[in-house]
């Protein structure tokens, strides 16, 4: 993990829109971290593996990697930094990632932070529940996938169960894990 050489630390909640219980991370970032190095953190800690579309959303702006194919107006990602549009604790924004499935997360800064000197930046500092698996159909679509495998005689247990590669826990977290993932983040 590299050492930011911002000013401050933004302490993060990063929720998943509709769970319930929730499913969420606790982060802290440099300040100056750009959207796409988050969208790369986001990935880790939440347990994605990027293989689908994502978008911030932040006071109305959306911001992703332009692409001219597309004749939606974003803003490119990989040149604003976190303090250039976030200011204030309290402050949330959206990340969504997988359009199809929408996976909208909230954002929330809980705290500015000085920065640590001594410390490595990212890092996740807690979180609960397991990341729902990828093409699950959304919010939704897990909570049909959860009720398949935790029900043997669901018409759709041995199928599921085989999908998702023999189990599938959803109170699992290893928070040394997710910090295994975000130190391999450059």
């Amino acid at each position: 993990m590299s050492k930011s050489s911002g000013a401050s630390v933004y302490q993060c909640k990063v929720t998943l829109k509709g769970s319930k219980p929730p499913i969420w991370r606790r982060v802290q970032v440099g300040s100056d971290t750009t959207l796409y190095k988050l969208h790369q953190i986001l990935q880790a800690v939440m347990g994605w593996s990027d293989c689908h579309l994502h978008q911030f959303i932040i006071h109305g702006t959306y911001y992703d990697t332009p692409d001219p194919e597309f004749e939606f107006k974003v803003e490119n990602e990989k040149s604003v930094k976190l303090n250039q549009v976030i200011f204030a604790v309290k402050e949330r924004f959206i990340y969504e990632y997988d359009f199809g499935d929408s996976w909208e997360h909230v954002i929330l800064l809980e705290k500015i932070l000085p920065l640590d000197r001594g410390a490595a930046y990212p890092i996740c500092l807690s979180g609960k529940r397991a990341c729902p698996p990828e093409d699950c159909g959304g919010i939704w679509g897990y909570y049909g996938f959860l009720e398949a495998i935790q029900n043997s005689d669901h018409p759709e247990h041995a199928e599921m169960l085989e999908w998702i590669g023999g189990s599938f826990d959803p109170e699992s977290f290893d928070l040394d894990a997710i910090n295994q993932e975000v130190k391999r983040i450059e």
